[in-house]
């Protein structure tokens, strides 16, 4: 794991080092996102839903201070002089936040007045700011700016307000912040967003996956960048090293624009292999597969010869809004999708939210949860609002009509999950069909995600349920480790080459070939070069990744030869060390 830490680099620069998520390099003005809410709801509630109120509000203080104590506890490894202007910060920002002042007040402001969460923060933020200011002490004065901030975390955290400002930088720009959600991120244009750093965030993020999938240079887990750098400033983003440099001179700007140049003379070689198949030298054919986060991803397949689209996440029809998607409206974006990919199959997941892509419209149906990732979210959620699967399934079916695709389910745990969904999808063709709607036909194949030991542990059971299995690595790594992605802490023990993810998805694997249906990785692992031999040696023969990294594991896969990486996944396989099957299958990549 990197450690961020700014210190000066040659010539006298300062440089940031943090995680590198997204490879490139790119050279930009900085923008720093504030973290100011310009307007929230005002609204009276009713008398039964005051204690509910109170119970929200209570939530995003919760997730607040546990974002300041993790903000805290990475300052503790920066320098004494950044440690010293960031660490009080922090600990007042905290303070406030425990202070019976802030949070009683506006509990008190909500019961006595019968006014919604951010009403409230609102005008007890203003009030105690207006009584510091009354004081006529300087000091207490500009204590202000420290409740409003405080105050626009709680409000940010009440609102899961997205950035709308993205709609108006200048081409070029790098955007600097403590923390984007993916939400945030989706709302990027490349043609206008360079790069990307952040204080807060893990390589296996889902606002990773986001920049990955946009080509999109990013680098999180730059502790001190967002109050070390401000707008205006030049910036140097190196997505691949992990590394922000302020300010360069003109020769390092140099080396970076060559190495840049570099890189693209490298993706004009790689797009030669744009047309031509994934296929060993020993003539083992390999499908290989988009990943599409966003509508306008079916571009960056198609230029980087995607066979198709192997996990749409329909995630995005639901962000930065306050209502549900209605059927009518779901179906006219997958058709849209699935007619931009000119006839190759689209696998679309069902809604999977939870957790960190808690998306807003959802949040009543959700209660907080201590453990999101484990709490209800993905099909559990499905599940549970059978209505909300429902029009999904439904907007699906349409648009299967267009073009061929296949539905996949996340989080699926047990064969009783995949009969349940079976019987709604059954009630839902019936419905159309008598309405005599245009829908797919035959009904499209029904696949699920393995992202959970138990699914991978009783794979060959629910290969006799469902039509195909997608691998979604990274969840099941974090959930075989008990590691969370996200958390900097621990992002070094989060290792899709523990022998226990390995043999969990050769399980699966393997359960899938029994059963003679197809099965596919979809996980962060395809779309490294470094993965290939050995997920084509374990019978691994569909791949599914961002639509950026296609043309190099292509170019991996046909310089390599399948008997010889199947003799290698063996060798693998019988290893108990990490550090050991790191270098036999390093080893057997340089040889390639």
């Amino acid at each position: 794991m990197k450690t961020e830490t700014p210190r000066r680099a040659s010539g006298g620069l300062v440089a940031f080092d943090g995680i590198g998520v997204s490879a490139g390099i790119a050279v930009g003005t900085a923008y720093v996102l504030e973290s100011g809410i310009a307007q929230v709801p005002e609204f009276t509630i009713a008398p039964d839903a005051v204690e509910p109120e109170i119970e929200r509000f209570r939530a995003a203080i919760g997730k607040a201070r546990r974002q300041i104590r993790k903000l805290r506890r990475k300052a503790e490894a920066l320098p004494d002089s950044v440690l010293e202007e960031l660490g009080p910060l922090l600990d007042a920002h905290g303070a406030m936040l425990e202070s019976s002042r802030l949070a009683g007040g506006v509990e008190a402001a909500i019961r006595t007045r019968s006014i919604n969460a951010e009403a409230a923060v609102q005008a007890v933020v203003g009030d105690l700011v207006r009584g510091l200011e009354a004081v006529g002490d300087a000091y207490l004065a500009s204590r202000g700016q420290d409740v409003r901030e405080v105050g626009d975390r709680i409000l940010r955290h009440l609102t899961a307000t997205p950035y709308h400002a993205f709609s108006v930088l200048p081409p070029g720009s790098i955007v600097v912040a403590e923390e984007l959600s993916p939400a945030d991120t989706a709302l990027m244009d490349p043609s206008m967003v360079a790069g990307f750093a952040t204080a807060l965030g893990g390589a296996d993020s889902h606002t990773a996956i986001m920049a990955r999938s946009m080509g999109i240079p990013a680098v999180l887990g730059v502790t001190a960048v967002a109050t070390r750098v401000r707008s205006g400033v030049q910036l140097i983003v190196d997505g691949e090293a992990g590394r922000i440099i302020v300010d360069p001179d003109p020769a390092t700007l140099a080396d970076y624009r060559r190495m840049a140049e570099a890189r693209k003379r490298l993706g004009r070689q790689l797009e030669r292999l744009r047309t031509l198949p994934a296929t060993t030298t020993d003539g083992v054919r390999v499908a290989l597969l988009a990943n599409v986060e966003l509508p306008r991803d079916t571009d960056t397949a198609h230029h980087g010869g995607a066979e198709g689209v192997g996990l749409l996440r329909t995630e995005f029809q639901f962000m930065n809004r306050p209502d549900l998607p209605s059927e009518d409206e779901q179906y006219a974006t997958l058709r849209q999708i699935v007619e931009s990919m000119r006839g190759a199959p689209v696998t679309i997941r069902t809604l999977d939210v939870g957790g960190e892509k808690l998306a807003t419209a959802l949040g009543e149906r959700i209660a907080v949860s201590a453990n999101p990732a484990l709490g209800l979210r993905a099909i559990r959620l499905a599940l549970k609002e059978p209505k909300l699967l429902e029009t999904q399934l439904a907007a699906i079916l349409r648009a299967g009509a267009h073009g061929p695709v296949r539905i996949l389910l996340p989080m699926i745990s047990s064969v009783g999950q995949v009969r349940a969904v079976r019987t709604i999808l059954a009630r839902v063709v019936a419905r159309l069909r008598r309405r005599k709607v245009r829908i797919a036909s035959p009904v499209p194949a029904l696949g699920i995600m393995i992202e959970v030991p138990g699914a991978a542990l009783t794979a060959d059971a629910l290969a006799r349920e469902c039509d195909f299995l997608a691998l979604g690595t990274n969840d099941l790594t974090m959930y075989t480790l008990a590691i969370d992605r996200g958390d900097e802490q621990v992002a070094d023990l989060y290792n899709p080459l523990h022998p226990a993810v390995l043999r969990l998805i050769q399980f699966t694997v393997e359960a899938a070939l029994r059963n003679g249906i197809p099965v596919s990785v979809c996980g962060e692992i395809a779309g490294d070069p470094r993965y290939a031999p050995l997920l084509v040696g374990l019978g691994v023969r569909e791949l599914s990744m961002a639509g950026t990294a296609l043309p190099r594991v292509k170019q991996r896969i046909r310089r390599l030869a399948a008997g010889p990486a199947t003799q290698r996944a063996r060798a693998i396989m019988d290893q108990a060390d990490e550090a050991r099957i790191a270098a036999l299958l390093d080893d057997f990549n340089e040889g390639l």
